[in-house]
C-alpha cells in the first residue's frame, strides 16, 4: 500500500465472469441483501472434487473482488488446483483498512458463514492478500477464530507507526505546500483508527499493527512463532525515487524484511522473505509498478500452500 491509490470504481459482476475461466463457477454471496457495496464475498468454486483446502484471499485498499480477478490469476488457478477461493468486502465496503476491529470482526462472521454453508472445517485453510489485504491477512492470523495452515502477504504494510511518520514526512518536503492527497487522507484515518498520533497514542499503534519496529515485546510476532508465512516484495528503489519521489522510508519493505528478520530471531524459520525484480505491472495496460499483485509466482505459491500440514 505504500503511495496508497485510493481505487473507487467499481466494476460490474459480468467483469468477474469476463477474466474467469469458462468451466470455474463464481458466486457473489451477501450477508445483507439489502446492501450489496460490504458485507459480502465471492466464491470461486474448484473445478476438481474433493476440494484440498479453502483460501481468504483479502483485496488491497480500493479494490473489488473484480479488481482482484483482474490483476492477477491466482484464484482460478488455486481454483484449478482444488481449492475453493473466497474474496470478501468487510464493513466498510472497499474502504475496509483491514487490521481495524471492524474489518476483522466482519473478516470473522465471513468466515463463519462460508465454513457452516460448506463445512470445511477439516479442510486446510490459507489466509493472504494483496497490500492492506495482506496486513489483513497477518492481523487475523495473530487473533483467530479459525488457525489457519499457512498465510502470505504481498508487499503489506506492517508498521502504521512508520507508516504515519513517513506520510508526515513525505507532506513536510512537498514543495509549495502541494501535499499528496493520499497522504493526508492517511493520516486523517490513522489518527481516527488510533485516536491519535504515534507520540499521543503509541500503543494504540501497537495494538492496530501486525508488527511494530519500536515494539521491544515483540507481542503482535510471538503468536507467530510457528506459523508458515511468506511476505513477497519488490523493493524497487529507483523506480520509487524517480517515479514517486519516494525513499526506502516509504516503503513496505522496510518493515516485510524487519518482521521477518524477528521471526526468524524467535525460532520460527518457516517464516520467509520472498523479494523480485522487474515482476511488479499492473493490468490492463502492464504498466511498471513494483506494488502489484503480479510480483507472485503463482505456480510455485499455490505448490507451496498445498506442501503445508
Amino acid at each position: 500500500m505504500t503511495k496508497l491509490l485510493i481505487i473507487l470504481s467499481v466494476f460490474a459482476f459480468s467483469t468477474i465472469s469476463s477474466h474467469a475461466q469458462s468451466k470455474t463457477k463464481i458466486e457473489k454471496v451477501f450477508l445483507d441483501k439489502t446492501d450489496t457495496t460490504k458485507n459480502c464475498y465471492t466464491i470461486i468454486y474448484p473445478s476438481i472434487l474433493p476440494w484440498k483446502g479453502y483460501l481468504f484471499l483479502i483485496p488491497g485498499f480500493g479494490e473489488t473482488a473484480e479488481i482482484v480477478l483482474q490483476q492477477t490469476d491466482l484464484p482460478n488457478k488455486v481454483a484449478e488446483n482444488g481449492i475453493l477461493t473466497i474474496i470478501p468486502t468487510f464493513q466498510d465496503g472497499v474502504l475496509s483498512f483491514g487490521v481495524d476491529s471492524l474489518s476483522q470482526q466482519t473478516f470473522k462472521r465471513i468466515l463463519k458463514d462460508i465454513t457452516s454453508k460448506h463445512k470445511l472445517t477439516d479442510l486446510k485453510f490459507f489466509v493472504g492478500g494483496f497490500s492492506i489485504g495482506g496486513s489483513c491477512a497477518i492481523k487475523y492470523v495473530e487473533n483467530p477464530t479459525i488457525k489457519p495452515t499457512a498465510v502470505f502477504a504481498i508487499d503489506p504494510p506492517l508498521d502504521f507507526e512508520r507508516f504515519y511518520n513517513s506520510a508526515k514526512r513525505d507532506i513536510r518536503l512537498s514543495k509549495d505546500n502541494e501535499a499528496n492527497p493520499e497522504n493526508i487522507y492517511m493520516i486523517e484515518r490513522l489518527e481516527k483508527e488510533t485516536g491519535g498520533n504515534p507520540t499521543t497514542n503509541l500503543a494504540a499503534y501497537y495494538k492496530l499493527s501486525p508488527y511494530s519496529f519500536s515494539d521491544t515485546t515483540q507481542n503482535a510476532i510471538k503468536k507467530l512463532t510457528n506459523m508458515p508465512l511468506r511476505i513477497y516484495t519488490e523493493p524497487d528503489f529507483d523506480w520509487w525515487l524517480k517515479e514517486r519521489n519516494a525513499d526506502f522510508t516509504n516503503m513496505n519493505a522496510s518493515e516485510c524484511s524487519a518482521m521477518i528478520y524477528e521471526l526468524n530471531r524467535l525460532g520460527n524459520e518457516k517464516a520467509k522473505l520472498i523479494t523480485t525484480q522487474n515482476k511488479g505491472f499492473r493490468k490492463p495496460d502492464n504498466n511498471r509498478h513494483p506494488h502489484s499483485w503480479s510480483i507472485v509466482d503463482n505456480d510455485e505459491l499455490i505448490v507451496w500452500l498445498l506442501n503445508q500440514k
